[in-house]
């Protein structure tokens, strides 16, 4: 139910179910969504805490099993994604390892995307492997390679679109089809993109994962992470194993990415316009080699990006600065970034800060040579998560160490 209290028939636009789903006001009427800190709910009567521990009565009992903020977060998460249900984690890759427990038992098969986050690629290729889950890795575009890796045993599609740091993007549809054909699901990590430009379970993906840490709270304050499906996988799947796990969001946190998406569709739009003159602007420099951003003709899934997306290529760029070698490409990358003056060398993406980052070295790091070749990330490849500062000076601020190359 909304905050307003609007009829649950009601028909309402995701932005502003972006502002006004959450759970129902108070007895005091707070106009902006209450923030609960307690660990502990206390109960009408022992019969009604033996229903609502039992799972037979709705109702909060203590911290790790549901919380009112959290709850609204929920909500207004899966409002805006058109999902059924959402579950809050404590981070984004703490709602990969939630979904992959929940989901998945020895000698079941996974394929994934080889250009999906470094930390995503580490936990399913080889921290699920010594359980039994086997693994798969495909390139993210190419959709013969997905068909080719189904086995018998394939339980799960997990793809990333658009990818870090490339902004690589795989048809959502087209591999919802091919999941559901073999009986398996597909989960997508909609990061990059966030509800406000893409929401892949209208294009018939199962699941939607988020790091809530990125856009979702917007302003690099807080770690959240979620997950959203149907009502009877949140219920059935996910919630026994968190309650049991401890994966949980605190309240706070909740309290915070909940704020956030309130001006979610406002900052994606405004940060997107911005990337994609950046981009431009960076194509026609001397010192960069090669640009790497959905929103521009030149990105080989362009088309592609423009119908999932709304027409928007999302806040991220990535550019190759021009090179001989990867000895240079590195020196000359790190040259770049060590001359900023006003953009963050940050490793988060998503903040209202514009944040620049060299992902062969930081989030990509823990890859062998091999892994990262294969997922395309460079030692000349620079990210630039880009935030609200005018554009001049965020040009100027690149060009100072691009120009001095």
């Amino acid at each position: 139910m909304s905050h307003d209290n609007v009829s649950p028939g009601t028909r309402l636009h995701r932005e502003t179910l972006a502002v006004r789903q959450a759970v129902e006001r108070s007895q005091y009427g707070e106009n902006s969504e209450a923030l609960y800190l307690s660990t502990g709910f206390v109960q009408p009567s022992a019969e009604a805490s033996a229903r609502r521990f039992a799972g037979d009565e709705d109702g909060y009992t203590y911290g790790r099993s549901g919380n009112p903020t959290v709850t609204s977060f929920e909500q207004r998460l899966a409002a805006m994604e058109g999902a059924e249900a959402c579950m809050a984690t404590a981070s984004g890759m703490a709602a990969v390892m939630l979904m992959c427990f929940s989901l998945l038992k020895s000698g079941d098969h996974v394929i994934i995307s080889q250009s999906m986050f470094g930390s995503t690629l580490k936990l399913i290729g080889s921290e699920f492997g010594r359980f039994g889950v086997e693994t798969s890795v495909v390139p993210q575009t190419d959709l013969a390679a997905w068909q080719a890796a189904m086995r018998p045993t394939t339980r799960l599609l997990f793809a990333e679109t658009p990818t870090n740091p490339l902004g690589e993007v795989c048809d959502i549809r087209a591999l919802a089809e091919l999941a559901h054909q073999a009986g398996a699901l597909l989960a997508v990590d909609n990061c990059f993109a966030t509800p406000a430009l893409q929401r892949p379970i209208e294009l018939g993906a199962d699941i939607v994962m988020h790091s809530g840490t990125k856009y979702l709270d917007g302003q690099g304050r807080v770690m959240a992470g979620a997950l959203c499906g149907t009502e009877a996988m949140v219920r059935e799947k996910f919630l026994p194993v968190q309650k049991n796990s401890g994966m949980v969001l605190s309240p706070f946190n909740a309290w915070v990415v909940l704020k956030g998406l309130e001006t979610l569709d406002l900052r994606m739009k405004a940060q997107s316009a911005q990337t994609l003159k950046l981009a431009q602007w960076l194509e026609s420099h001397r010192a960069v080699g090669r640009v790497y951003y959905p929103g521009l003709p030149s990105h080989p899934q362009h088309e592609l990006a423009m119908r999932q997306m709304g027409g928007i290529g999302g806040a991220v760029v990535s550019f190759d600065v021009r090179a001989d070698n990867a000895e240079q490409a590195r020196q000359r990358a790190f040259h770049v970034l060590d001359q900023l003056q006003v953009l963050s060398l940050c490793t988060n993406l998503g903040d209202t800060k514009t944040l620049c980052t060299h992902p062969a070295s930081t989030s990509h790091g823990k890859l062998s040579e091999a892994q990262r070749q294969a997922a395309g990330i460079g030692q000349g490849l620079i990210r630039v998560a880009v935030g609200l500062e005018h554009l001049d000076d965020i040009c100027k601020d690149l060009d100072r160490g691009l120009s001095s190359l």
